[in-house]
């Protein structure tokens, strides 16, 4: 009996990783109903992160109503694992790119309150452990408007409170963090990010991630002048320099305030989170094909954790894998030389890019079904092979 891994991303705007599991599960059980499938929906602690370990993990969702990024009030979700008394929270949940249109993008105003919304429930439901996945966030806010949620208070130079976002950093003079004590000793905190960019400079949040969040070009200076007044009122207070730690630019510099004024706390790879709570490399390791894919395949995915993490796992097992995607650019030709072996597009005839969008899971159904076609014909040839 062939084993197969279906372990996708994915596809932005068109199907969750869950629905691209069951997309690929289906058109190869389509082909051979016989075939044994694992399907693990796979992030980098963006967008899907909540679904694939609650999925993996075998836990619910929970529904809260709490602020976007632009203060209005939505229906957000985070993960619970009952069991172990831990939460899982996307960032981009509440505060993510997905919750505003183009035009909405408003970076001095854009705040992670809703993060901290999402956190402060979990928490009154007895949370021992927050995962929190900081990918795809809305915002330059640096946390602060999830801190101030759980009770942090950012202050202006009249002592006032301010009302925080990405303008009101550069009027931060105080902070008092009597609420965090408890939050850091007694609950363990696990950053799920693959981001590395410190927070300040040209590889920071402002300079790199800040245009994706509606930070002009004019309008850089600005930010990054705020952000780095805001860094040195952390660290005067916390006694901690840590803005140039790996990872403290995530999520418009959310990772600097955390990693400031948390101290029970530890940054895992958001794919390798995944990847051990799910055992990929045991199950890779059994499995005659793994198939992997997200929405976009260019040759920055070679830098990224997902889809290349997976075809890294299933080459160090000596096992074939391909990726499904809807759009390919650029010479994949490295993409071998990491494990994966063919990437696919899975569009069959002209179409609009809305109507790929639209039709994602049945075009993925039908392209999983005749990959495994040329797959056993290629294998009755000894080609493919394990």
């Amino acid at each position: 009996m062939m084993r197969i891994i279906v372990a996708p991303d994915s596809y932005k705007g068109s199907m969750s990783s869950a629905e691209a599991c069951a997309a690929i599960e289906s058109g190869v059980k389509d082909y051979d109903p016989s075939y044994h499938i694992e399907s693990i929906p796979i992030a980098d602690g963006g967008e899907g992160t909540v679904e694939a370990l609650v999925t993996i993990l075998e836990g619910e969702i929970i529904l809260e109503k709490v602020f976007d990024p632009l203060g209005r009030e939505v229906t957000a979700e985070y993960g619970w694992i009952n069991e172990t008394k831990t939460a899982i929270v996307e960032t981009a949940a509440a505060s993510g790119l997905p919750r505003l249109k183009e035009e909405e993008l408003k970076p001095s105003a854009a705040s992670t309150y809703g993060t901290g919304q999402l956190i402060q429930a979990a928490l009154e439901r007895g949370a021992k452990r927050i995962i929190l996945g900081l990918g795809g966030s809305a915002t330059v806010d640096a946390g602060t408007g999830c801190f101030q949620a759980l009770g942090v208070k950012f202050l202006n130079d009249e002592g006032k409170e301010l009302e925080m976002n990405g303008k009101a950093l550069q009027h931060v003079t105080k902070i008092e963090t009597d609420t965090i004590s408890e939050l850091s000793n007694q609950v363990e905190w696990i950053i799920a990010s693959d981001v590395t960019n410190p927070l300040l400079g040209p590889e920071g949040a402002i300079s790199v991630f800040g245009p994706q969040k509606g930070v002009s070009a004019a309008h850089l200076t600005e930010f990054e002048s705020g952000m780095e007044r805001y860094a040195s009122v952390v660290e005067q207070h916390t006694e901690k320099v840590v803005r140039n730690y790996e990872g403290s630019g995530a999520a418009g510099g959310f990772g600097f305030t955390l990693f400031s004024l948390l101290e029970n706390l530890k940054v895992e790879s958001g794919f390798e989170l995944i990847a051990k709570q799910g055992e990929l490399e045991k199950l890779i390791s059994d499995a005659d094909l793994v198939i992997t894919g997200e929405g976009k395949i260019d040759t920055q995915t070679l830098y990224g954790k997902g889809p290349i993490g997976i075809a890294r796992l299933a080459r160090k097992a000596r096992v074939p894998c391909i990726a499904f995607t809807g759009k390919s650019e650029g010479d994949m030709r490295r993409a071998k030389d990491e494990g994966l072996l063919s990437v696919l597009p899975i569009v069959d005839e002209p179409m609009t890019l809305k109507e790929a969008m639209e039709s994602g899971p049945e075009l993925l159904r039908k392209a999983s079904r005749r990959c495994m076609e040329i797959y056993h014909l290629k294998q009755g040839k000894g080609e493919i092979h394990k």
